[in-house]
């Protein structure tokens, strides 16, 4: 690739679709080069295969390599958001961040470690697990960098409980830690997609006392993608946001793969259509996890996570393009009349 006019160098992007075959070669995410390969990235895809942190079904250790192989055939145009991800900010996949898998507090240091390491090169993380336990040294990590931070928080639970069998590092309580240790912006949390039987009601009131709002999954169905987005966009603002995705938020017929299903989620294209609606927040990282794919079928649910990612990467690209190319990455389209507006709805809980 030649240089920029304005000196850039261009991005090594993907290898071309149209030159190699999808299933040969290896599986890097979205068929991007190494992270060894680039000079320097601007989104790092780093896998972390730790799910010691389960409490039913494990597997999600697996998680990141089926996601990547399922990224095989992303393709370098994504037209749901008029961008080339690829093309525009050097996406590099760093490959896996090794925990210990015998011992959770290790593991969390290990992981929030090697965060570190890929901010301070300059790198925004799409973190691909793993159970959910990986968000606390995630967070940890890019609250170093940008302090305390929003979170838009997708899953079939709430991922807010105290201790499990007096543990304190699980993937039902990443949510919890991260409040208790100021990481997050506790003006600017919420929960998207839950649903299901909990324990009690006292799960909800300690839930809003962190600080958390909720969208439940019924929410999305009865009142439309464009309105749940529109406000999740006015509760974040200008922050910056971190996303974390446990992909049991889609149903079980869009998600089988996954150790903790839940009935009634959201559906693949529900999901995608909020995160593309998220496109104007500051999007510093996120994570997508939960994906065992031992109980998946036909690769569905590494596939809705593949696509969540790219979504992911998407907006980040947009906003990274401008600073690298010092251009604007695509005018400007105009939101269709009527849609995204925001209207009282009792049960969603904006605390």
């Amino acid at each position: 690739m030649t240089a920029h006019p304005n000196g850039v160098t261009p991005p090594l992007a993907p290898t071309e679709t149209d030159r190699t075959l999808h299933f040969a070669g290896q599986a890097t995410f979205g068929r991007v080069p190494r992270l060894d390969q680039v000079e320097k990235a601007d989104i790092a895809v780093v896998g972390v295969p730790f799910d010691g942190g389960v409490t039913y079904r494990p597997g999600a250790r697996f998680g990141g390599n089926a996601i990547r192989e399922a990224s095989r055939t992303l393709r370098p145009y994504n037209p749901a958001q008029d961008v080339y991800p690829f093309h525009f900010s050097q996406v590099a996949d760093a490959g896996d961040i090794s925990a210990n898998p015998f011992d959770t507090n290790e593991a969390v240091e290990t992981i929030e470690a090697a965060a570190d390491e890929l901010l301070a090169g300059g790198a925004r993380l799409m973190t691909l697990g793993g159970d959910h336990t990986i968000a606390l040294p995630m967070l940890r990590s890019v609250a170093k960098k940008h302090g305390p931070v929003a979170v838009l928080h997708f899953d079939a639970h709430l991922d807010t409980w105290d201790d499990y069998f007096g543990q304190q590092y699980t993937h039902g309580m990443p949510f919890r830690r991260a409040v208790q240790e100021g990481v997050v912006d506790t003006s600017a949390l919420c929960h998207v997609g839950t649903r299901g039987p909990i324990y009690g009601k006292k799960d909800l009131d300690e839930d809003a006392k962190l600080g958390f709002g909720i969208v439940t999954s019924a929410d999305v169905m009865r009142r439309g993608v464009d309105e749940i987005a529109q406000q999740l966009r006015e509760r974040v603002g200008d922050r910056p946001l971190y996303v974390s995705i446990d992909i049991d938020v889609l149903d079980p017929a869009h998600a089988p793969g996954t150790g903790t299903p839940e009935a009634g989620g959201m559906t693949s294209r529900e999901l995608l259509e909020i995160l593309r609606g998220l496109s104007d927040c500051h999007l510093v990282s996120a994570d997508i996890v939960e994906v065992a794919p031992a109980y998946d079928h036909a690769g569905i649910t590494s596939i809705a996570a593949s696509h969540a990612a790219y979504e992911l990467i998407t907006i980040m690209s947009k906003q990274i393009a401008p600073v690298r190319w010092a251009l604007p990455l695509s005018p400007p389209r105009a939101r269709p009349a009527g849609r995204g507006r925001s209207r009282p709805h009792s049960s969603v809980n904006f605390a």
